[in-house]
């Protein structure tokens, strides 16, 4: 009898943390904040420019915190708008979506699709999150309205990247891009978009939805300075580790210790060496609205501003 109260007891008090945990999870997936990066990648002599990277939205029409929230951002007054996909969850969120950024559509803005946005989401475990997901789409998952969203997005006069080269300027600065439709599905055509970086603009950024190291190999390798991308969640769920909270996973190739923030790539790389790029990957804003859950990894947009090279 002794050994089953003990159990019982162990029961009892594991379930009241993992119920804990959750909670907190849930909360922290609404705590919502601005990221901010410094990059050396002008032209010596040129202004700074104020570049917000937005991701991940996962955007259900009931959001409305989230919605006030991106409305918010225009306060942050970008010169440039860098949205690298799964806006939707939901199949009526293409309005919400577009309502929640009006803004900023104001502003310059770039965007490329994720697979959030082409096939409607499922209940899932949060921590399933942690196992390996090969982007395969059975054919009977619904599909989302991404050609509307797309539409709506275009309309407004940001540049639609997908698998697409594009140039744009912005105030005095002219900017290269090269985008791709998200890898995780295997929608990335690297052959439409291949080749050295245009050297006459000020700037070359390469946009992506998932950083799977293919992508990131050639944008590097075509002298791209810097390659934006989101999908990965900055690992979702993060344990504590020495040096800090640690992603396990990424959901792509890419290593877990590059799942968010400002890094190079190739990793071993330094600025200034041929063939690499500056990585800027954002742990996204949303989650699957089956499992809102983040831990030690709280929803994020980022604010990247570019300075002259020192």
């Amino acid at each position: 009898m002794g050994f089953l109260r003990s159990l019982v007891r162990a029961a009892a008090v594991s379930g009241v943390g993992g119920a804990a945990l959750a909670g907190y999870g849930h909360w922290e997936a609404r705590q919502y904040g601005v990221t901010r990066h410094d990059l050396r990648v002008l032209p010596a002599g040129m202004r700074p420019l104020r570049v917000l990277h937005l991701t991940d939205l996962h955007m259900t029409p009931g959001q409305h915190r989230k919605q006030e929230w991106l409305r918010s951002l225009a306060t942050l007054r970008p010169d440039l708008v860098i949205d690298t996909g799964d806006n939707l969850a939901h199949r009526d969120a293409v309005s919400p979506v577009l309502d929640s950024l009006a803004p900023l559509l104001e502003v310059p803005g770039v965007f490329v699709h994720g697979s959030n946005d082409y096939f409607e989401p499922g209940l899932r475990n949060p921590f399933g999150y942690l196992l390996p997901d090969r982007g395969k789409r059975h054919t009977d998952v619904p599909q989302l309205p991404w050609g509307e969203l797309s539409a709506g997005l275009a309309g407004a006069g940001w540049l639609d990247l997908t698998n697409r080269r594009a140039r744009l300027a912005v105030g005095e600065t002219s900017l290269a891009f090269a985008g791709v439709d998200d890898p995780h599905l295997g929608y990335d055509d690297l052959a439409a978009v291949a080749g050295p970086a245009d050297d006459a603009a000020d700037l070359r950024l390469a946009v992506a939805h998932a950083p799977y190291l293919r992508v990131l190999d050639q944008f590097a390798a075509d002298g791209y300075d810097a390659i934006v991308a989101g999908h990965t969640h900055g690992g979702q769920v993060r344990l504590p580790w020495p040096g800090g909270p640690r992603a396990l996973t990424t959901n792509c190739d890419l290593d877990p210790a590059r799942a968010s923030g400002l890094h190079r790539h190739p990793a071993d790389s330094r600025p200034g060496d041929a063939g690499s790029a500056w990585l800027e990957v954002s742990a996204g804003v949303g989650t699957n609205p089956y499992s809102r859950v983040r831990v030690a990894c709280r929803p994020e947009a980022v604010l990247l501003t570019l300075l002259p090279r020192a």
